[in-house]
């Protein structure tokens, strides 16, 4: 169902358009660069907008949620609840009661099923996104020893950062059945068993001390979240100051146009069908507003990429 709507709307609904947003605090001293400075937190909640020039890719890559795509199937087998991500003992509520109430347990044959064809099913999509993934994770490099992926599934990423000697990464996620495919993916990118840690949980309660990581990662996973703020929130908490958070998220089409009507119609379909997936969040503004030093946003818009449309790829400074 969720493919047969991608294909439909598909050629008829998108300009091809790309732009990029730079978001970033008043009185901040930032760089613009995407290195880890400390930042001054009395500047964090006073933003404002400055067009710069597009992300630049040598090719046209396809945001179309392929995992959602997945989950329209998957839900013939099984009800299907929203992805979240998250692990540890020093948050402030427990991380295991939330994980029970948000992502209650599922069979181990469903959860097996799920995690199985996802490390099949998102091939595609990775191979068209790569080029931007490239981009975004190269601001690692140097930069990050000690790293945090929410909803990191099958450890897609993974080959884009984890190969660099001394990172340790964590890896959050409801599906306990992910841990196996994460940790071959991990292993591929040369990453040592010691350095990489696999976490049950959700990321509205993320089981890490505060200001324990250097870096932050999220793709495709505020779009699902049961409560976007608080995942933000922990985000934040769990950064050290001068930390980054790189994201990539699709966001709902902008008010008054056709796609976004369209998207409002099938919200509640999508959120049956794909994993808890929300067509109409605002989640570039939900960042923008999370307290944030600095946010960096670049917007793009493919005709290719159907319903789930635009895409934010970007990097908040806590």
């Amino acid at each position: 169902m969720n493919m047969l709507i991608h294909t439909t709307f598909s050629t008829c609904l998108y300009p091809k358009i790309q732009f990029t947003q730079k978001l970033k605090a008043v009185n901040s001293s930032v760089s613009e660069s995407t290195t880890f400075k400390d930042v001054n937190s009395q500047a964090e909640n006073q933003l404002k907008i400055k067009v710069k020039e597009p992300l630049r890719c040598s090719n046209k890559f396809c945001f179309c949620c392929s995992r959602r795509a997945f989950m329209a199937a998957a839900a013939l087998f099984h009800p299907i609840h929203s992805s979240y991500a998250s692990d540890d003992n020093s948050a402030p509520t427990d991380p295991m009661a939330m994980l029970n109430r948000l992502h209650p347990p599922r069979p181990d044959w469903y959860e097996e099923f799920y995690a199985t064809a996802m490390n099949t099913s998102m091939k595609p999509y990775e191979a068209e996104i790569e080029g931007y993934k490239s981009e975004l994770f190269s601001n690692l490099r140097g930069q990050a020893k000690q790293i945090l992926e929410i909803g990191i599934g099958t450890g897609p990423n993974l080959k884009y950062y984890a190969s660099e000697g001394g990172t340790s990464v964590y890896g959050v996620d409801p599906n306990r059945k992910m841990e196996k495919y994460a940790q071959a993916a991990a292993d591929a990118a040369g990453l040592p068993p010691s350095n990489f840690k696999f976490l049950h949980a959700v990321s509205e309660s993320l089981p890490l001390r505060d200001a324990s990581v250097d870096a932050v990662i999220g793709t495709l996973v505020l779009c699902s979240v049961a409560d976007i703020n608080l995942t933000l929130q922990e985000v934040r908490r769990v950064l050290k100051p001068g930390g980054i958070y790189l994201f990539v998220e699709h966001v709902a089409a902008a008010d008054g146009t056709v796609l976004r009507f369209i998207q409002g119609l099938l919200d509640p379909l999508q959120q049956t069908l794909a994993d808890g997936c929300h067509l109409i969040r605002k989640t570039g503004k939900d960042i923008t507003e999370a307290g944030f030093s600095d946010v960096d946003i670049h917007q793009a818009v493919l005709s290719t990429a159907s319903l789930i449309n635009p895409h934010i790829i970007g990097i908040a400074r806590n």
